[in-house]
């Protein structure tokens, strides 16, 4: 189980990125989505609240789609 977090600024291409606890690229600007055993829940944790919500490439890549 891990923390997951999503941005609360939308990325160049509307994407809001979720990040796991610990990720160098995690934001400043964030809101804590809960405690996963992976990145799939968190994302469709994120998406309650933005739509388009995307995993990080670097540390929740198996739910990177662009």
């Amino acid at each position: 189980m891990a923390d997951y977090w999503v941005n609360n600024q939308a990325q160049a291409n509307g994407d809001h990125e979720v990040h796991v606890a610990g990720c160098s690229w995690m934001p400043g600007n964030r809101s804590y989505l809960g405690d996963f055993q992976s990145c799939a829940p968190a994302v469709v944790a994120a998406k309650r609240t933005y739509p388009q919500s995307n995993g990080c490439y670097y540390c929740s890549l198996a739910c990177h789609t662009s």
